[in-house]
């Protein structure tokens, strides 16, 4: 998507919130280590997306609505968690960005979830993606979901498998060759389980406020104290594979 952009959208896409809380000590300190605030707005966004994969790992929070400080703090996060803490760095350094949300389906989480965890699972998880305002373009970044080196022990467990793949966190048209890389392009893990589209949000603070997991109270409990657990630890045994 291209065309003008007025300022006060400009500044929309800029602001910090109760989520993209990027005036956090823990955010600045980062900030001020990695010299991203130095960097050509190319390398901002390739960098920064890199951390987000690949140095805070693929795993489940409590919840999804947590603050980027948070999401930094456990050092590991989801797609929902992880792009939160990707649009607070992206605002810090004057990128702009915005959310999209969707639903996908469960079937996708499936070797992630097992047994019990699995089956009592929605049908259909909340999702979202970034998309980034550069060069007059939003790009739609997805690819930084999943850590390196926990994919790689994916496509090792299912070498043989050259093409479309469905689960352990991940759906795409080539499991050997996903596009995850930013190279002014768009990325993708997750794209080909998405089975309904919620629309652009400004900022994730507004999309859970429509939005959230369809989980019970019950479920919701369960979930957080022992689901996510089980989750993390299937997660761990499968990264250690490589």
């Amino acid at each position: 998507m291209t065309g003008v952009i007025n300022v006060n959208t400009i500044n929309d896409y800029l602001r910090e919130t109760a989520l993209l809380n990027y005036s956090d000590g823990s955010i600045q300190s980062l900030l001020t280590e990695r010299m991203w605030d130095e960097c050509e707005p190319f390398h901002q966004i390739d960098r920064i997306y890199r951390f987000v994969r690949d140095e805070i790992l693929f795993g489940y929070n409590s919840k999804d609505a947590i603050p980027a400080s948070e999401v930094l703090t456990e050092g590991y996060g989801q797609c929902n968690t992880k792009g939160i803490l990707f649009m607070a760095l992206l605002r810090a350094v004057g990128i702009p960005c915005r959310i999209h949300g969707f639903t996908i389906d469960k079937r996708l989480q499936k070797g992630a979830m097992s047994g019990l965890v699995y089956s009592l699972s929605p049908e259909s998880i909340l999702h979202s993606w970034v998309e980034v305002l550069f060069e007059g373009h939003w790009y739609e970044l997805e690819g930084f979901i999943l850590d390196m080196e926990y994919l790689r022990a994916v496509q090792n467990r299912f070498q043989d498998c050259d093409g479309f793949f469905m689960g352990y966190g991940i759906a795409v048209k080539n499991l050997q060759d996903p596009v995850i890389d930013w190279d002014r392009n768009n990325t993708y893990i997750q794209k080909e389980g998405i089975n309904r589209d919620l629309g652009i949000f400004v900022d994730p603070d507004d999309l859970f406020l429509k939005h959230s997991q369809d989980l019970s109270g019950l479920k919701d409990f369960l979930f957080q104290k022992l689901g996510r657990h089980l989750m993390n630890r299937q997660i761990e045994r499968i990264r250690s594979e490589l």
